[in-house]
């Protein structure tokens, strides 16, 4: 069985996951850790749990998302798992990251370029990949089919969406995203954001004021 652990980092309040299951084997989603602090809480959590983690894993490399990543590729000797399709945002990650006021040591590369339909194993446990642009360029969402649950990233929210606004962003695409790759998972998959609460697809679905199709 999977357990989830959810911190929320930086100024941005991103939502970092940690997943593992009984054979103490875990992945980190979106290591968004920023300052010593933060970097202290999720290691210390790994500590006491025993945990070992084998993947480090992006859902999109916007710069709130990806401010923990060298630390915990240094830390845990990890490489850094995202769609090909979202390199482009950590070519600029500097600026953003200066424009922005945000501490970020260095640009941790994509080495794993992850695509729709792989299949992330961990411990006794897989995780989906299912490919969901429309946010930013590679945006990808992980799917527990085993236990009906979904971390979205920035692709889907209680009651709203990722914005569009920004450099990779359509409305259009995003939407057909969720609609074709999330809207069709049972309508009890919990889902896990990248900011904010929690939610399910069957809520989503009805009620989204941006998606709903019920």
């Amino acid at each position: 069985m999977i357990h989830i652990k959810k911190f929320i980092f930086n100024p941005f309040q991103v939502n970092t996951y940690i997943l593992y299951d009984e054979t103490k084997e875990c992945v980190i989603i979106d290591a968004a850790c920023c300052n010593g602090d933060e970097e202290l809480a999720i290691s210390q959590f790994i500590a006491l749990n025993n945990l070992k983690p084998i993947h480090l894993l992006s859902t999109h490399t916007h710069i709130d998302h990806i401010l923990g990543n060298p630390f915990i590729a240094d830390t845990y000797d990890l490489n850094l798992a995202a769609h090909a399709d979202s390199a482009i945002y950590l070519e600029r990650a500097g600026d953003y990251a200066a424009n922005y006021g945000l501490p970020l040591s260095r640009v941790e590369p994509i080495s794993q370029y992850l695509s729709d339909g792989q299949i992330i194993r961990f411990g006794n446990s897989a995780l989906t990949v299912l490919h969901t642009p429309g946010h930013a360029n590679g945006s990808v969402c992980f799917y527990a089919d085993q236990q009906d649950f979904v971390v979205v990233g920035d692709v889907l929210f209680y009651q709203s969406i990722g914005r569009t606004d920004l450099p990779g962003g359509d409305y259009d695409i995003l939407k057909n995203s969720i609609w074709s790759k999330l809207f069709v998972l049972p309508e009890k998959t919990i889902v896990f954001p990248g900011h904010g609460p929690e939610t399910t697809i069957g809520s989503e679905k009805i009620s989204n004021p941006f998606v709903a199709i019920g």
